[in-house]
């Protein structure tokens, strides 16, 4: 009777680990052959809190702006010391994000309007909006995507619609496919695109102060293999239409999902990739599709990651992209 090998726990981590390496060194492979440079790269903005001000806001369309996104935006109180590196995607609380230069928000709620991913729990939603208030009433011209979504497997919190417009409805922009084409400043004074995503209650209408889910698409990859995922995203991407014929924003998120718990935590599966931003643009550029790039996401947005959106969208007015 001949051996039967069985395939032990550790084995099979060596196995995923062997592969999230390989794919690792086809992107650093990648880097060194193409490079990470791409038109505005080298921009730095005076101030990120003001950072779409400083384009100018009489000339920058809404689709010309690269949006710098947070996935899971809410998550830096998530769940307790246990459970927090499986769920926190994020280290910055709203306020922080957002004078870091975050444009796009994910937040995701459940029936008590607590901040929530997946089962793990954090602070009410009253602190997202707080965070969000105080930023708009520091800035002048920042525009905010602010998507909130209930959380899988919970339901709708109770009025949630009209909670938000209470506190939200003097910045909300009405849905409008018309406001692709406008410029910041025709937008003004309001100042956030509030997308709302219920699971159980009836979505936003048409002419709403929301937007309903199909005004923010994406195509999620659920993998921690970094090079499937940036390749799978250029894949996705490519399939869009440019910027300047869409009535959608589209999301490519730069991130990694946990497949193994508790080998792999969300700051472990985020630094295979997260260093890999800015080749992706460059990529974006080389395969002729930097004009389909409108909302970048991220675990854990730092400085860096800002800038790179920041510059595409320079480059982009200036006609460079």
């Amino acid at each position: 009777m001949g051996n039967v090998f069985v395939s032990s726990p550790f084995n099979q981590l060596s196995q995923r680990m062997i592969s999230v390496n390989n794919e690792i060194r086809r992107l650093n492979e990648l880097e060194a052959r193409s490079g990470r440079n791409f038109p505005g790269s080298d921009h730095r903005p005076i101030d990120r809190r003001n950072w779409i001000s400083g384009l100018d806001p009489e000339k920058v369309h809404l689709n010309q702006i690269v949006w710098p996104g947070t996935h899971n935006s809410g998550s830096n109180q998530i769940g307790d010391i246990f459970t927090r590196p499986f769920g926190e995607c994020q280290s910055l609380s709203i306020y922080d994000q957002l004078v870091l230069g975050t444009r796009l928000l994910d937040v995701r709620v459940n029936q008590n309007r607590n901040i929530c991913h997946g089962p793990l729990v954090s602070y009410n939603v009253d602190v997202v909006i707080n965070d969000i208030r105080r930023f708009l009433s520091e800035t002048r011209s920042e525009i905010i995507i602010l998507e909130i979504r209930t959380e899988f497997e919970h339901s709708d919190p109770p009025e949630f619609q009209n909670y938000l417009e209470q506190q939200l409805g003097e910045y909300l922009i009405h849905q409008d496919d018309q406001v692709f084409h406008k410029t910041v400043a025709e937008i003004l004074p309001k100042r956030i695109i509030c997308i709302w995503k219920p699971r159980n209650t009836d979505p936003p209408k048409q002419r709403s102060p929301f937007w309903s889910s199909g005004y923010l698409q994406d195509d999620w990859i659920n993998t921690n293999l970094p090079a499937t995922k940036f390749e799978g995203n250029l894949q996705n991407l490519s399939q869009q239409p440019p910027v300047s014929s869409r009535g959608y924003f589209y999301r490519v998120e730069n991130t990694l999902t946990i497949q193994d718990v508790p080998f792999e935590d969300v700051p472990t599966v985020t630094s295979w990739i997260t260093g890999f931003r800015r080749l992706f643009i460059a990529q974006c550029f080389s395969r002729g599709i930097a004009n389909r790039l409108q909302v970048f996401s991220t675990d854990y947005i730092d400085e860096d990651f800002v800038d790179a959106c920041v510059g595409l969208t320079l480059a982009r007015i200036q006609g460079r992209a």
